[in-house]
């Protein structure tokens, strides 16, 4: 046990967790998910997927949630950096339409925690990056959600650079705004 540290964000059910590193001269051990340290800290589930997609800078993916089969996610960067975004969908939730994000890296090695019914998204910082993430339930492609990632009013502050490039799927630049959800 003590192989990870979780923090929790200003909305309730986000968590952010920071794996402890061995490292020598050689390199590095980690653990990058240990069902017992997780389900100590809270996190008590089980993840049924895995998924993993390479992106290069400037790709800005999401926001997007599952509709009738909502997930929890485990996510990570595994090689470059990107800025990590989830909104809170929860019917009734204090915080609703509020989002939080983080920098996830290779380097830093933090992992982000998003409960079910938030919208997720990522922006990527670095030439290129990998991410991963697990989810608690299966993908299902008829049961796509999504969100405008600039929809005022959620207001998510990207760390876009001068100059940078957004490259944007076509599905992603015709999700509407959070307000015209019909859930």
């Amino acid at each position: 046990m003590g192989k990870i540290t979780v923090e929790t964000c200003e909305i309730e059910g986000l968590k952010m967790i920071t794996p402890a590193v061995f490292g020598d001269e050689r390199g590095y051990f980690m653990e990058t998910y240990n069902y017992n340290d997780y389900a100590v800290a809270g996190i008590d589930m089980e993840f049924v997927q895995d998924n993993q997609s390479a992106s290069k800078k400037g790709v800005l993916r999401g926001l997007h949630f599952q509709i009738r089969y909502p997930q929890d996610k485990l996510v990570r960067v595994v090689s470059g950096e990107v800025f990590d975004v989830a909104v809170d969908l929860r019917p009734g939730s204090a915080t609703y339409g509020q989002w939080h994000g983080e920098i996830l890296s290779a380097e830093n090695k933090k992992q982000f925690f998003i409960p079910k019914n938030f919208a997720h998204g990522f922006l990527v910082l670095s030439d290129f990056a990998e991410f991963v993430y697990k989810c608690t339930d299966f993908y299902h492609p008829n049961d796509e959600g999504g969100i405008l990632w600039s929809d005022p009013r959620i207001g998510v502050d990207w760390p876009i650079p001068k100059g940078m490039e957004l490259t944007i799927s076509g599905k992603d630049q015709k999700w509407g705004g959070i307000d015209e959800l019909k859930r």
